[in-house]
């Protein structure tokens, strides 16, 4: 009896669907990073820049990573950057109120940043490299 599937053809199959499984993952990838690129609605600051206008200004400050992490110390409100519309009558009612954001590294702040877009908000402030760049700075937490 002859072997159908003979040692080149078998490479072959399994080529085929090893390039099929990576371009998917890459695809996939591709489209759920999309949402994580700092946008041209949201301003970044920096860790040293927001410690600063922290202690001169009052200020409204959003924690929206997930899960829930050590919140820096003057953080108004927690807010889970998937669910910021359910969360929307905790937002200032005003706006064009400047509302600063923030995560453990960025990504998810960006990703509120839209939302919040979406809904009439247009003064907003990302802080670059989140709550892992303000403990790097030295600053508190609660």
């Amino acid at each position: 009896m002859v072997n159908p599937y003979s040692p080149i053809k078998f490479m072959m199959i399994k080529l085929t669907s090893i390039l099929k499984i990576s371009l998917i993952l890459s695809t996939v990838f591709v489209v759920t990073a999309c949402m994580f690129f700092k946008p041209d609605y949201v301003k970044v600051i920096t860790a040293s820049d927001l410690n600063t206008v922290m202690q001169n200004e009052d200020i409204f400050l959003v924690d929206v990573h997930i899960p829930r992490q050590k919140h820096i110390k003057g953080t108004d409100l927690f807010v889970p950057f998937n669910e910021i519309e359910e969360y929307k009558d905790k937002f200032p009612k005003d706006k064009n109120t400047v509302i600063y954001l923030y995560c453990a590294s960025g990504p998810m702040g960006n990703a509120a940043s839209r939302s919040l877009y979406d809904l009439g908000y247009r003064n907003l402030i990302n802080l670059e490299g989140g709550a892992k760049a303000w403990r790097k700075s030295g600053f508190k937490f609660e």
